[in-house]
């Protein structure tokens, strides 16, 4: 990109306070005018390293929010998911919800959520899936679709909660599979 680099404390500070303004006013709320006020840069400043809120809210989600997710509990089903559904409860899950708004019209959009967010938390959870919880003969990627799916569903339609109960009771579920 021509022009002066970066700097990385102006570009931490704009997605610090994207996610900030996130969580405090909701993703369609979110504007650039907004992320550049609350970071205390210009709004050509922003837009001279991103197009969109939607850039910007899933460069701060892959990489402000990453710093702060412990790693990914090793093979016990109920610690991720109790895991995901806080991060889902979260800010995070604001994000994402957006994002995957706005990715219904923006298949370049669609993509970078698919390869950066969605892809590697499937891939977390089909890991956890393959050292145990499942039998052999269980369609992993079926498995996985149920437990987002799930939550997914009741993020969306908010007629339940995502919560510790709903992370036992798949894991409950999903070990009664034989």
């Amino acid at each position: 990109m021509a022009g002066r680099p970066r700097s990385e404390v102006a570009r931490r500070a704009i997605l610090r306070a994207a996610l900030d303004l996130c969580a405090r006013d909701g993703y369609q709320n979110v504007t650039m005018k907004g992320i550049a006020q609350a970071a205390g840069s210009g709004r050509q400043t922003v837009y001279r390293w991103w197009q969109t809120k939607a850039q910007v809210l899933l460069e701060a989600l892959t990489d402000i929010m990453a710093e702060e997710v412990p790693p990914t509990p090793d093979g016990d089903l109920v610690a991720f998911l109790r895991q995901t559904f806080d991060l889902a409860n979260g800010v995070a899950g604001q994000v994402v919800v957006g994002l995957m708004a706005d990715a219904q019209s923006d298949p370049g959009l669609a993509a970078e959520l698919r390869s950066k967010i969605i892809g590697p938390r499937r891939r977390a959870l089909r890991a956890v899936l393959e050292r145990g919880a499942l039998p052999a003969d269980v369609d992993l990627e079926l498995a996985v679709d149920l437990v987002f799916g799930a939550m997914w569903y009741r993020l969306l339609n908010r007629h339940a909660e995502v919560n510790d109960a709903l992370a036992e009771d798949i894991a409950g579920l999903l070990g009664r599979i034989r």
